[in-house]
């Protein structure tokens, strides 16, 4: 008898390799987040939100991935998914994490739009899409907690999302495996944006293969001086 591949899809098309994983992520949840790997695998790639190529990873790559971060929330915590795209991870934290109030920030009409609509298909009621950039909401919209996937590099991603993060939040950026490189290359640029000492946390160990990687920057209480910086530097 033929044994199933990794390629295999159980009825509910998750690849059968994966069916425990996306059950232990999500739950009873599941069916949700089947139906969101649906609207990726079609709308999604139709729009350019996903590449074709990615329609067979989406379990592994994306969905589990990103879903595992949920080990990071404290129960009930609002988080603003900056540059959210097609909902990575956004969309799947709400789907994994119903107590999580989430607001997904994405400056593209073509994405916004596209998040409207599954939040919708999706009954995610906890979701709010909010079309804009960091830079453009800061004052307007805050959080404890900060998520990016994708969206730039972490300096940069500091500089956008901590104006966001309200006393006491932090700014969780998902790394592949530049993320020590990043910490060290960009230190002295974390501090200058008003984050404390990163944090590397690997995220669903014995779930997702690889674990998801997250870089944690919190936000510092007491900002840093620009004044003595630019002193510093000779300006």
């Amino acid at each position: 008898m033929t044994q199933p591949s990794e390629q295999d899809s159980s009825p509910a098309g998750i690849p059968a390799g994966l069916a425990a994983s996306a059950a232990a992520v999500f739950g009873d949840r599941l069916p949700v987040a089947v139906r969101y790997a649906e609207l990726l695998a079609t709308a999604g790639v139709e729009r350019g939100l996903i590449g074709p190529r990615e329609t067979p990873r989406l379990w592994d790559r994306h969905l589990i991935n990103c879903a595992v971060v949920g080990e990071l929330l404290p129960h009930g915590t609002t988080v603003i998914d900056v540059g959210s795209g097609a909902g990575l991870p956004g969309i799947v934290l709400a789907i994994a994490r119903p107590d999580l109030h989430i607001t997904l920030l994405e400056p593209l009409l073509r994405r916004a739009t596209f998040l409207a609509e599954a939040v919708e298909a999706l009954e995610l009621s906890t979701v709010e899409v909010v079309r804009g950039r960091a830079e453009e909401v800061a004052g307007q919209l805050s959080a404890p907690v900060l998520t990016a996937r994708a969206v730039a590099p972490l300096d940069r991603l500091a500089r956008w999302c901590l104006p966001l993060a309200s006393k006491g939040g932090r700014l969780l950026a998902m790394k592949g495996s530049s993320a020590e490189a990043e910490v060290l290359e960009h230190a002295a640029a974390l501090r200058r944006a008003g984050g404390g000492a990163p944090r590397i946390f690997e995220c669903g160990k014995g779930v997702a293969d690889p674990p998801t990687v997250v870089v944690e920057v919190p936000l510092l209480d007491t900002p840093p001086r620009p004044g003595r910086r630019r002193s510093r530097q000779g300006s």
